[in-house]
C-alpha cells in the first residue's frame, strides 16, 4: 500500500516537471517570437519614419523653389512694370516739354532752332478778327432789318441785340458772329447806312503759334493717355493699378482743358466778331408841352415820396414834437412865476 502511494506521487510529481519544463519552453519560445516581432516593427517603424523624413523634405525642397521662382519671377514683372511706368513718365514729361511733334523712344527732341521751322511749315495762319463800329443813322428800323438780312445772307447770326431809348436819341447795340472771310463784306455792306460815322476799330490777332502749340500738347498727351491703358491691361497688383488710374485721371484733366482750349480758339478763328452800335436823333425843338407834363409828374411823384418819407420817420416827429411841447410849457410856468 505504501509502495503504491509513493508511486502515485512519483508519477504526479514527473508529470508537474514535464508540464513545468514545457511551459517555460513554450514561454521562451512565446517571449523569442515576441522579441522578434517588436524588432520588426521597429525596424518598419524606422524605415517608414525615414520614408516620410525623406518625403516631407523632397516636398518642402519643391516649395520653397516654387516659392523663389514665383518670388523671382513677381519681382521681374514689378521691375518690368515699373520700367514701363517710369518709361512713360519720361515720355509725357517730354511730350509736354516738346510742343510739337510726339516724339517715340528712340527719336532726338527738335532743338530750339528746328522748332519755328517745324511749327510753321506748312501752316495755315489763324487769325482772330474782331471790331467795332458806331455810326448815327437816319433811320433805326431800316439799319436793323439790314444788319439783320446781310448776316444771314452771309452765314452769320446776331449774339446780341439791345435796344436803349434816351431823351434825345434811340440806341441799338448788336454783336454779329460772322465767318472770317465774309467780315470785310459785312463791313460794307453796313456802311450804306451810317450818316455820321463816331468810331470804328477793327484788330487782327494772330494765333497761329498758339494754335500749333495747343494741337501738339493734345496730340503727344492722348499718345501718353494710350501708352498708360497699354500698362493698365498689363498691371497685375492693386499698387499698380491704383498709380495707373491715378496718373490716367491727372492725364485726363489736362487732355480736357487743352481740347477745351482748342475749341475756343477754333471758334475765335471761325468765326470773326462785330458790334455794331448805332443811334437815331429825336430831338425837335424845345417841346414845352412834353416837358411840362414831365415836371408835373415828376412833381406828384416827388410829394409823394415826401409823404412817404416822413412817415417813415414817425417816431422821431413824435418825439421833437413833444420835447417841443415840454419846452414851451416850463417856459410858461417861469414866466407867470416871475410876474406873480
Amino acid at each position: 500500500m505504501l509502495a503504491f502511494s509513493f508511486l502515485v506521487n512519483f508519477i504526479n510529481n514527473l508529470k508537474f516537471k514535464i508540464m513545468n519544463t514545457k511551459s517555460h519552453k513554450l514561454s521562451e519560445a512565446n517571449s523569442r517570437i515576441l522579441t522578434k516581432k517588436i524588432n520588426i516593427n521597429e525596424s518598419y517603424n524606422n524605415v517608414k519614419y525615414k520614408m516620410m523624413s525623406k518625403k516631407y523634405s523632397l516636398i518642402v525642397i519643391i516649395t520653397a523653389s516654387i516659392f523663389l521662382l514665383s518670388c523671382a519671377g513677381q519681382e521681374s514683372q514689378s521691375n518690368d512694370m515699373s520700367s514701363t511706368f517710369a518709361a512713360a513718365t519720361k515720355t509725357e514729361a517730354y511730350a509736354e516739354s516738346s510742343e510739337f511733334e510726339p516724339i517715340d523712344g528712340k527719336a532726338t527732341p527738335p532743338t530750339e532752332k528746328d522748332i519755328p521751322a517745324l511749327a510753321m511749315q506748312n501752316i495755315e495762319r489763324k487769325l482772330i478778327k474782331e471790331g467795332s463800329i458806331t455810326f448815327e443813322t437816319s433811320d433805326c428800323k431800316s439799319t436793323k432789318e439790314l444788319i439783320h438780312q446781310t448776316a444771314n445772307n452771309l452765314n452769320g447770326y446776331l449774339s446780341k441785340d439791345d435796344e436803349y431809348t434816351y431823351e434825345s436819341r434811340i440806341q441799338h447795340s448788336v454783336t454779329v458772329r460772322i465767318p472770317s472771310q465774309n467780315f470785310d463784306k459785312l463791313l460794307t455792306d453796313i456802311s450804306k447806312s451810317i450818316k455820321v460815322l463816331d468810331d470804328q476799330n477793327i484788330t487782327v490777332k494772330d494765333v497761329t503759334e498758339e494754335f500749333v502749340d495747343v494741337e501738339a500738347r493734345l496730340k503727344a498727351k492722348k499718345i501718353v493717355e494710350q501708352r498708360y491703358l497699354d500698362l493698365l491691361s498689363k498691371a497685375n497688383s492693386v499698387g499698380d493699378i491704383l498709380q495707373v488710374e491715378n496718373e490716367l485721371a491727372r492725364l485726363r484733366e489736362q487732355i480736357e482743358s487743352t481740347e477745351g482750349r482748342l475749341r475756343y480758339l477754333k471758334d475765335q478763328v471761325s468765326l470773326s466778331t462785330l458790334t455794331i452800335t448805332y443811334y437815331q436823333s429825336t430831338e425837335s425843338g424845345f417841346r414845352f408841352s412834353e416837358k411840362a407834363k414831365n415836371g408835373l409828374s415828376n412833381g406828384y411823384k416827388g410829394l409823394l415820396w415826401f409823404f412817404i418819407g416822413i412817415i417813415n420817420i414817425w417816431p422821431f416827429i413824435l418825439f421833437i414834437g413833444l420835447s417841443v411841447w415840454l419846452i414851451v410849457r416850463l417856459i410858461k410856468k417861469s414866466r407867470n412865476k416871475k410876474i406873480n
